[in-house]
């Protein structure tokens, strides 16, 4: 089924002719809003031309007088996202739509918002070796990322050792001649098409030379952070397809976007933005599941909600939920107080010559709590002048911004403390002035310091770039945490990785002093893991060209690992074990994903049943999957029976059986055995016990019952752990969460 959309105004369409001028001064004293219509295209129906698409969208608008130029209202035209337009009307112009029979649906689009070197090594990926070999670094693979736009010119987008792009790519460059290359392969705004896709925010040139930049050597930030930096896949293409501005990712823009990268040909598709839900997928989630139907491997953020439970975005099990976690560098800056106790902490800016102690003071002494966040304004009646101000987190200010006003009022430092909330995630940020960032406990300690004696005094210690933390990786407190909640027979997030103090291409240069165009910055947020998955994805692509979406997140998944690189288990915010709805199946081994032994595959059609289990109605599952649907006549399946790569279970007192089909991309000749990793309180069954192969990608099912377990009580609301199969070369492992009813 072909989509296409169009953005259309309705005022501008309706036409002002007397007999309806008086209605039109009414639409014009309300605001209008975007709203996406759903059309159903006539069966057999197929547009040769895009003319005739165009005419055919054309006739579903009332009819205009003689002077109106629909052509100028139009502002987008889709072929592969979902049937239908985008226009500005008031809610009853929506409702009148739907009257017409052709119209599935008509609703109102959302604004998404953004999900705002070391890493490679840190992943495990090296030059002549492993993934990177295997994959010739993601030569010939195209990833799109729909974001801010892109910096072009930037050496993290130079095109030295880059191929050409591949034949099929059909896309277009809105930069002057010399500005796309072999790396920069295209790049367009979809907010205003009049306009270049130049990067004004720096976050979408930020994820893209995560995913795919090229080596530039000498990178640093602030002289912190030194080293080579280099994209996940650096001889993948990019195109950028600038979807968000300053006031947020219209979801019409999205649309269009995804549209064009399915017919512009890309392999990946990357989106570091969402909006949080209590419905069904967002339309840009329907477009995404066009993607995966052609082919095309989709990674989003899990969102920077956590810690709070069941604060996830983007969890279609279609494509790749990442949540974020740290990398084993710190830039450490250490409070060292009057009393000689000191606190680790980070900061990016680290100056050589701070001094040795100064006046101790917390910005909350004076009772007044916007005081104590140090808000704008808010430290100008305060004694601050020469002293080392503690400011709490929170109170939704900026970090950077809490050390301005420090700044502003004349004070020497910051100490900024966590919130409980937040714990001990700390943030290497780039500070206007010394300035280090603790944990809350440590904040604590520090304000019963400020309170035991009459003379407080601290210092800042800078001691910079340091490698090998062992707690590494740990879930960040910003990490969006499952249960998911449209699906909660579908663990999400799927995996975590590198989202922590990334650093990264950046429009412009931190350092005014600075003259050169090799332009950095060290920031935050699951909109920083993505395009390390969407890197990723793109290796494994290279490295298995017949892999699907739904195998190669397999592959991911089923050989993440739940270990830091002290041996322990992955640790949260609280220091204590991350649980399954933090980590998923847990870390991202990209050596290891590009040979798992097993993948669970999904087909696209496999998750019509899917969706008609969850409840939804005929006409929901048409605008996901462009396909006529009719649940009645449809066997429908628990969410929990999708072929996934996990287990989520919701369970009460009857006990549940659900089936797993793996297909063999490893050895020819080779036979598994399974292990349970125990949950409490709950008893499960593996059938067969031993499953064996003879050939590649000969496939082979099996079946989990789990139940209550007899005389075992329920401590808690959810048990944990995991299924492994396990040959003598391979360890496939599905995590299993089961929730209690």
């Amino acid at each position: 089924m072909v989509t296409v959309f169009f953005l259309v105004s309705f005022i501008c369409s309706f036409g002002f002719h007397p007999a309806t001028a008086k209605t039109v001064l009414e639409h014009e004293q309300n605001v209008l809003s975007t709203y996406i219509v759903h059309l159903r295209k006539p069966a057999g129906t197929f547009f040769a031309r895009s003319e005739d698409l165009q005419s055919w969208y054309q006739s579903f608008l009332p009819q205009t007088t003689a002077n109106s130029d629909e052509t100028k209202c139009m502002v987008h035209s889709y072929k592969n996202a979902i049937t239908g337009f985008a226009a500005k009307m008031t809610a009853d112009e929506a409702k009148e739509l739907l009257e017409l029979d052709a119209v599935v649906s008509v609703k109102q689009e959302k604004i998404f918002s953004l999900h705002t070197t070391h890493p490679p090594s840190f992943l495990g990926l090296n030059r002549g070796a492993g993934l990177w070999k295997d994959s010739t670094l993601g030569k010939g693979v195209i990833i799109g990322l729909l974001d801010t736009g892109i910096t072009p010119g930037h050496p993290s987008f130079n095109d030295k050792g880059m191929s050409s792009p591949p034949a099929k790519w059909k896309g277009k460059c809105a930069f002057n001649a010399t500005s796309c290359n072999n790396k920069l392969i295209g790049a367009r705004n979809f907010v205003n098409s009049t306009s270049p896709p130049t990067d004004e925010d720096g976050h979408g040139t930020h994820t893209s030379s995560t995913a795919a930049g090229n080596f530039v050597k000498n990178a640093d930030v602030l002289g912190q952070a030194t080293g080579i930096a280099v994209g996940i896949a650096p001889r993948a293409h990019l195109a950028m397809y600038l979807v968000c501005s300053n006031v947020g990712c219209p979801e019409s823009a999205i649309l269009a976007a995804m549209d064009a990268a399915i017919e512009d040909g890309v392999d990946v598709l990357s989106l570091s933005l969402a909006v949080r839900l209590r419905s069904m997928p967002t339309q840009s989630l329907w477009g995404a599941f066009s993607a995966i139907k052609r082919g095309i491997f989709v990674s989003c953020s899990a969102g920077n909600s956590g810690p709070i439970n069941t604060s996830l975005s983007n969890e279609a099990p279609w494509i790749l939920t990442v949540g974020a976690s740290t990398i084993d560098r710190t830039v450490k800056a250490t409070a060292k107080l009057g009393n000689d106790a000191e606190y680790d902490g980070e900061s990016l800016f680290q100056p050589k010559d701070f001094g040795s102690a100064y006046p101790l003071v917390y910005a909350g002494a004076n009772g007044n709590q916007i005081s104590a966040f140090c808000a704008e304004g808010s430290l100008r009646n305060l004694d601050v002048k020469g002293k080392v101000v503690l400011c709490d987190r929170g109170g939704g200010i900026d970090r950077i911004d809490k050390g301005q006003e420090v700044k502003d009022a004349r004070g020497a430092a910051m100490i900024l403390m966590n919130d409980q909330l937040n714990g001990y995630s700390m943030l290497a940020d780039a500070h206007v002035l010394p300035a280090t960032h603790i944990p809350y406990a440590d904040g604590l300690k520090i304000k019963a310091y400020i309170n035991s004696t009459s003379n407080p005094t601290a210092t800042i210690l800078f001691k910079g770039t340091i490698i090998g933390n062992s707690d590494a990786p740990a879930v960040t407190s910003f990490s969006s945490r499952g249960p998911s909640f449209e699906s909660p027979g579908i663990l999400k997030p799927d995996i975590i990785g590198p989202g922590v103090s990334i650093l990264a291409a950046w429009p412009i240069s931190l350092d005014n002093s600075s003259t050169t165009d090799a332009t950095f910055n060290v920031i935050s947020g699951t909109s920083m893991s993505c395009p390390h998955l969407s890197g990723i994805a793109a290796l494994l692509k290279s490295s298995h060209p017949d892999w699907s979406p739904a195998a190669i997140k397999s592959a991911i998944m089923t050989t993440a690992y739940q270990m830091n690189l002290g041996s322990k288990p992955i640790i949260d915010e609280t220091l204590l074990p991350a649980d399954i709805f933090a980590v998923g199946a847990g870390h991202v081994s990209p050596p290891k994903a590009d040979n798992p032994g097993l993948i669970y595959d999904i087909k696209p059609d496999d998750y019509i049943p899917y969706l008609c289990g969850l409840g939804y109605l005929d006409s929901d599952i048409e605008t996901i999957t462009q396909e006529n649907t009719n649940c009645s006549q449809m066997k429908s399946i628990p969410e929990a029976q999708l072929n996934y790569p996990s287990f989520s279970i919701i369970l009460g007192s009857s006990a549940q059986n659900y089936s797993r089909t793996v297909t063999n991309v490893g050895p020819a000749d080779s036979s598994y055995t399974y292990k349970v990793d125990a949950l409490a309180a709950v008893d499960v069954t593996v059938y067969p016990s031993e499953i064996k192969f003879s050939m590649a990608m000969q496939t082979a099912t099996y079946t989990v019952g789990f139940r209550r377990s007899s005389g075992g009580s329920v401590t808690k609301p959810f048990a944990q752990g995991s299924l492994t199969w396990v040959s003598s070369d391979h360890s496939v492992r599905s995590p299993i969460a089961v929730v209690f009813k």
